[in-house]
């Protein structure tokens, strides 16, 4: 999607809709600025009030636009940021499906709304029809946007695209089958973005033999129950500054069965979407790519499959992690942890200034903040606002949660150093997983992310959202000074 942005309507502007937001007050003022001399009589008919995505037509009232409309935003001043997102998406019903490109007057909304706005509009747009017959018959390709007085700039916008094209890819991967998507497939993603920006990226894959002669058992007990091997995949984005990278590890089980530990039938085809940890990953890489900003950032993906089977791992198992720490696997279901702690050892080789690491993890998350903010746990009061502070910023939000000493000893385990899952049942279930995980980064800064309310959609919009690609993106281009 090309975006731009214009103080008024361009003369000699190409777009076949135009659209203009409208509040009371705006109301009043777009007879004169659109010369439209009979809206006052189209109002009176129609009775239009311009309340929060109502629309009405223009047909052949603005000379350069046969084909215009208005529509309402309620109160601007009060404008909650999910419905910023459900007018973006009434826009985009309103037009993608006839228009090539269209014009939006957005002089109506704050100007602090119009990055977000923006943003949503791109999210908005997304389609996925890879594996359907008949396509989708979007034809979206270009929006001008027009305001007297904005925030947004040409680097916003650039920077709007970037994260646009990330989290396509990211809802691409999480949305493609697993039949289709495994750990391989995901390690050919990463080779060809990597052939795409050669002068960027460098790109190692990690098989089976190199993981276990690392000693990384525990990723290895949830992929050898699957006759698709694991992979550890590694994109570095090269900078010309001399510094200590920013590191995203990416939680990728291509699907999840639960192992041995089987999951009910029911809903399971959604554990597709249980590598969607790393295909933000993947997505955050390919909008450093577009972006090209100069930072430092490596993106390390646990791509396994968990799978039931003759070779899986059983519950009451143990293993010796990469780290040393011995493991009592006491649910295999848990196994995105398991992939996770020989990761984020092995990243310590890239000498890293800060670790985030991002899951669909637990359900207990979804419990807890459900559908709209991410989980965020961190020891580190500096990096979690620094997080947050992103978050807000690109509407991508998260709430943090504790991570402390206290709640360690719910991982204790009578046979080895700690068990991976916590000792008293369900109680504080994704603070046990995020505990479990500290456990491993000792050496570095560090902060995870769990995902799994947010990564992708259930019922009628099913579908990966390619969260939080946009809060990572934004959290990286807030650190270049």
């Amino acid at each position: 999607m090309k975006l731009s942005i214009n103080t008024s309507l361009c003369e000699n502007s190409s777009s076949q809709y135009l659209l203009i937001l409208v509040d009371h007050e705006q109301l009043k003022s777009v007879k004169n600025t659109y010369q439209i001399e009979d809206l006052d009589k189209i109002i009176a008919l129609t009775k239009y009030q311009p309340e929060l995505n109502s629309s009405l037509p223009l047909l052949a009232q603005i000379a350069q636009h046969p084909n215009a409309a208005l529509v309402g935003i309620g109160q601007p001043e009060k404008i909650k940021a999910a419905q910023l997102a459900k007018l973006a998406q009434y826009i985009i019903d309103l037009s993608a499906k006839t228009y090539n490109e269209i014009c939006i007057d957005i002089s109506a909304l704050p100007s602090k709304l119009h990055y977000n706005f923006a943003l949503h509009l791109t999210q908005a747009a997304y389609q996925y029809d890879a594996f359907k017959s008949k396509k989708s018959n979007y034809c979206l390709e270009k929006i001008e946007l027009v305001a007297k007085e904005s925030s947004l700039d040409t680097e916003q916008l650039q920077l709007i695209s970037a994260i646009e094209a990330g989290q396509s890819l990211a809802r691409d991967l999480g949305n493609c089958p697993g039949n289709v998507c495994f750990p391989e497939y995901l390690a050919d993603q990463a080779r060809a973005l990597a052939a795409e920006y050669p002068d960027l990226l460098k790109v190692t894959v990690l098989e089976e033999q190199q993981i276990a002669d690392l000693g990384m058992h525990a990723f290895l007990a949830v992929s050898k129950g699957s006759d698709r091997p694991g992979r550890i995949i590694s994109l570095e984005y090269r900078s010309d500054r001399d510094e200590a990278p920013v590191v995203l590890v990416g939680k990728g089980i291509t699907f999840d069965t639960g192992g041995i530990s089987l999951k009910p039938g029911l809903g399971m085809d959604e554990m597709k979407f249980d590598m969607c940890g790393a295909a933000s990953v993947l997505g955050t890489i390919r909008a450093l790519c577009e972006a090209r900003l100069d930072i430092h950032v490596v993106g390390t993906i646990a791509a396994a499959e968990n799978m039931p089977s003759g070779h899986a791992t059983r519950p009451g198992d143990i293993v010796t992690t990469m780290s040393g720490q011995t493991v009592e696997i006491l649910n295999t279901d848990a196994e995105g942890r398991l992939v996770l702690c020989d990761t984020l050892t092995y990243v310590k080789r890239f000498n890293p200034a800060l670790v985030i690491d991002i899951a669909t993890l637990t359900g207990a998350c979804v419990v807890a903040l459900g559908k709209v903010l991410s989980g965020l746990f961190s020891p580190d009061d500096e990096l979690a606002a620094e997080i947050s502070q992103a978050g807000e910023q690109s509407n991508d939000r998260v709430w943090r949660l504790p991570v402390i000493d206290d709640y360690q000893d719910l991982l204790n385990s009578n046979f080895a150093d700690i068990g991976n899952i916590g000792n008293a049942g369900p109680q504080a279930g994704s603070i046990t997983a995020a505990c479990f995980l500290q456990r491993f980064t000792g050496d570095y800064r560090w902060a995870h992310l769990d995902v799994a309310g947010t990564a992708w959609l259930s019922g009628a919009a099913k579908g990966a959202t390619g969260r939080p690609v946009p809060l990572l993106t934004q959290f990286i281009a807030n650190r270049i000074v």
